[in-house]
C-alpha cells in the first residue's frame, strides 16, 4: 500500500488586511474580493497633528498586509504607514507587506540635479527600518526603484485593467502615444497588448510641474491617440500633449494613467481641453472636483490587488497578473 502524500503545511495560519485613512474603500473592495473582513485599527490625531494609531485585534504569528497608497496628504498617510507597520511588528506578526497601490515620493528617484535627495530611495529605507518584510506596488513612476529595497517586491500594472477597458478599439485606427520618452516602455507594453501602433512625444521639462512640448515621433494623422502615463498630476503635460497630437492631424485624444493625483489646476485643465476621456483607476481615491466631471472615468484596481496578495499569501506567483 503507498504511502500518503504529506500534506503540506501552510507557512501561516492566517492572514489579515489593515489599512490607515487613505483609501478605505478601496481596502474594503479588495477584502471583499478576498472574501474577509478589513482588520480593525483605530487611526486618530493629536491636536498638534500627531498620527495616534492603534491595532484593535491579534496579529501574533499572522501574515498582514496594509493597504496604503501614500497620496495627498503624502507625509500623513506616508506616516501612518510606518506608525501601523511598527505597531503590528511590535504586536509579533509573522510577515508584513506594505500594499502600496500608489507609491510617492517616486519622482526623485536619482540625483539628476546638485544637491538633491533621492527621495525614493529615503521612503524605501523607511518602510523597511518599519518593519516591511515585503513589498506589494502598482505602476511605480520609475522601474528601478525596486532596486532601492533589500526585501521582495511584487511590482504590478494597471495595464490588464486598461487594456480591457480599451479592447473596444482594438484594430480600429488607434495610435497608443508616451507622453515622453520616459514612458515609452509602458506605452509600448500597452500597444502590443492593442495591436496597435506606437507614437511618441519629446518633450522637455523646463521646471518642476512645467513641460514644452517638442514634437511627435511617429504617424497620427487621421488616428484615434491614446496618452498612456503612470500618472497625472497637475495635467500640464497631458493637455499639452493632446494639443500637439490634434495640431499634427489627430482625429481624437484619449488618455489613461494609473494615479489620479489631479492636484491644483488639473481638473479644470481637463474639462477644457479637447481630451474625450481620461480613464484612471482608484489606487488614489478621486477629490470631489475630478468625482464630478464628467471626462474623468474610474476603474477598479482591487480585484487584482486581491489577487496577488491571496498569491503571495499562498506563496503563488504573482506572474499570471501581468497577462
Amino acid at each position: 500500500m503507498a504511502a500518503a502524500k504529506p500534506v503540506r503545511a501552510m507557512r501561516f495560519n492566517h492572514f489579515k488586511v489593515f489599512t490607515g485613512s487613505a483609501n478605505p474603500a478601496l481596502a474594503a473592495e479588495i477584502c471583499y474580493e478576498l472574501g474577509c473582513s478589513l482588520a480593525a485599527a483605530t487611526v486618530r490625531q493629536f491636536s498638534d497633528g500627531e498620527v495616534h494609531l492603534q491595532i484593535q485585534e491579534n496579529v501574533r504569528g499572522a501574515d498582514v498586509f496594509v493597504v496604503q497608497p501614500t497620496c495627498t496628504p503624502v507625509d500623513r498617510h506616508l506616516m501612518e504607514l510606518l506608525l501601523m507597520m511598527d505597531a503590528l511588528k511590535r504586536a509579533s506578526a509573522e510577515r508584513i507587506t506594505a500594499v502600496l497601490p500608489y507609491y510617492g515620493y517616486a519622482r526623485q528617484d536619482r540625483k539628476d540635479r546638485p544637491r538633491m535627495p533621492i527621495s525614493a530611495r529615503l521612503v524605501a529605507n523607511l518602510l523597511e527600518r518599519a518593519g516591511a518584510n515585503r513589498i506589494l506596488a502598482l505602476d511605480l513612476h520609475a522601474a528601478q526603484i525596486q532596486g532601492f529595497f533589500d526585501v521582495p517586491v511584487d511590482h504590478l500594472f494597471a495595464s490588464p485593467v486598461m487594456v480591457e477597458y480599451f479592447d473596444e478599439y482594438r484594430g480600429a485606427g488607434l495610435t497608443v502615444v508616451s507622453p515622453d520618452a520616459g514612458g515609452v516602455e509602458r506605452a509600448r507594453a500597452f500597444a502590443k497588448r492593442l495591436d496597435s501602433p506606437l507614437a511618441i512625444i519629446d518633450k522637455r521639462r523646463t521646471e518642476v510641474n512645467v513641460a514644452e512640448v517638442m514634437h511627435i515621433i511617429g504617424d497620427v494623422e487621421g488616428q484615434d491617440c491614446l496618452i498612456v502615463d503612470d500618472l497625472i498630476d497637475t495635467a500640464g503635460t497631458l493637455v499639452k500633449a493632446a494639443e500637439a497630437l490634434l495640431k499634427r492631424g489627430a482625429k481624437s485624444v484619449r488618455a489613461c494613467a494609473t494615479h489620479a493625483v489631479l492636484s491644483g489646476p488639473a481638473v479644470e485643465r481637463i474639462e477644457s481641453s479637447e481630451i474625450e476621456e481620461v480613464v484612471v483607476t482608484n489606487s488614489i481615491p478621486l477629490n470631489e472636483e475630478a468625482d464630478n466631471c464628467s471626462r474623468i472615468k474610474q476603474l477598479s484596481v482591487a480585484p487584482l490587488l486581491a489577487k496577488a496578495i491571496q498569491s503571495i499569501h499562498e506563496d503563488g506567483s504573482v506572474s499570471t497578473l501581468f497577462v
